[in-house]
């Protein structure tokens, strides 16, 4: 990627709205170099296109950004990995991927799995407040670092338990999901690559250890069903039988089981990492909606609905045409890639009044921050869950939060998981 194209695709990750603003307005859809993608930027459009599956193939949705240099893929080549999941899957194959992570984020696993949550959220707050040293972050007195100290711990601690994960291997698995997005969705220096891989490849590591262990001593999580998907046939995502009838797992078994793992751990945590820092973050910058939030506690679940809504964590993914089409009047061949825009489309005026206005009063509109169809995220609920426990926890305890003044706020370069790089708070 040469360095202008680079410059404006930070430019335009950094803060995609504008650009979102220009393609609704537009006729038809608009080519953006940066993406190499057909943005498709109204709510109406992103629905018909993920209404249309059979048309809009999801084959390219996790593509790199950025190829990796020659030096990085030998390194990735040692780790696991490298097949289809979820997210990128359609028909038959994807039900049959979706199955078992549908199960394991039902509402029943969820509600079982709320006391943790809250019991994990009230202990990081009790950290940053009582200014814990052995605690990550800066949290002394009455300043915290919310992203490292809070953010980017419990939404890992919780799809570790429902997956199965020893909370110690938990931080290298969360820093693995990190480096694997950087290294696919940031143009890294080549010299930086390759130990970026070699990260990505220990997490790899760590959770071929798990598939191993699940299969030999199945349990009652989120891991075992995943390893009995794929290791017994017709299986769809049930309990038990993981380990019958085999002696060990094929090489090709554990590098699918590798691959579904560290999507959903990736999918589990960095999305819902990147939601708690934009929600906080907006409702600071608008005082009188948090001093509301604070008096009413009752308005939490609408506040969480618009934040998902006003600042997308997730701003889309892309799609391949499967045959010649024709969307929002442009006609588009066979192999056409499209960046299909949830962000832009929460955004458009034709379906939410004062778009681009954060107003936790507004009558909630179903959004598109979660997907919808078939590739709807199935882990929506459990992210909502961790962000209404936050917000309880912030407005209950920490009803005079507010942004630090000496620390302007950036966000992350990237359409994946949207978020501020860092979010320094003071009460």
């Amino acid at each position: 990627m040469d360095r202008q194209l680079h410059d404006r695709l930070d430019e335009l990750q950094s803060d995609p709205y504008p650009h979102y603003a220009r393609a609704r307005d537009a006729e038809g859809l608009t080519f953006v170099a940066e993406l190499d993608a057909w943005l498709v930027a109204r709510d109406a459009d992103v629905r018909e296109v993920l209404r249309r599956a059979e048309d809009f193939s999801s084959a390219g949705a996790l593509r790199p950004d950025v190829m990796p240099a020659p030096a990085a893929l030998a390194v990735l080549g040692g780790g696991f990995g490298g097949r289809p999941v979820v997210v990128g899957a359609d028909g038959t194959r994807h039900q049959e991927l979706r199955a078992p992570i549908v199960k394991g984020l039902s509402p029943a696993r969820v509600a079982a799995v709320v006391p943790y949550a809250a019991e994990r959220a009230a202990a990081l707050v009790d950290a940053f407040l009582d200014g814990d040293p052995g605690q990550v972050g800066e949290h002394k007195g009455g300043h915290v670092e919310l992203m490292s100290a809070y953010a980017r711990r419990l939404p890992g601690e919780v799809i570790g338990r429902i997956v199965g994960l020893d909370p110690a291997d938990i931080p290298a698995v969360v820093h693995g999901g990190y480096r694997a997005e950087e290294l696919l969705f940031r143009p890294l220096p080549e010299g930086e690559q390759a130990a970026v891989a070699q990260d990505v490849v220990a997490t790899q590591h760590i959770l071929d250890r798990y598939a191993l262990d699940r299969y030999a001593e199945p349990r009652e999580d989120l891991c075992t069903d995943i390893v009995t998907s794929v290791t017994v046939p017709g299986a769809d995502g049930c309990d038990g039988g993981a380990g019958e009838g085999k002696s060990e797992l094929t090489l090709d078994q554990r590098h699918e089981v590798v691959s579904h793992l560290q999507n959903l751990l990736i999918a589990g945590h960095l999305t819902t990492t990147a939601l708690i820092g934009t929600t906080v973050l907006h409702l600071l910058r608008h005082p009188d909606q948090w001093e509301l939030l604070c008096a009413e506690p009752d308005r939490i679940p609408a506040a969480v609905e618009e934040a998902a809504r006003y600042d997308t964590a997730l701003q889309g993914f892309r799609r391949v045409t499967t045959r010649p089409v024709t969307l929002a009047g442009t006609e588009l061949p066979a192999g056409a890639t499209l960046f299909v825009a949830f962000g832009a489309a929460n955004r458009d005026g034709g379906r939410y009044p004062g778009p681009d206005e954060f107003d936790i009063t507004r009558t909630p509109v179903r959004h598109l921050a979660f997907g919808f169809g078939a590739h709807a995220c199935p882990g929506s609920q459990l992210a909502r869950e961790q962000l209404r426990l936050t917000l309880q926890e912030l407005t209950s305890r920490l009803p005079g939060l507010r942004l630090a003044e000496d620390h302007p706020v950036t966000m992350r370069p990237t359409m994946i998981h949207r978020s501020p790089q860092s979010l320094r708070l003071t009460w």
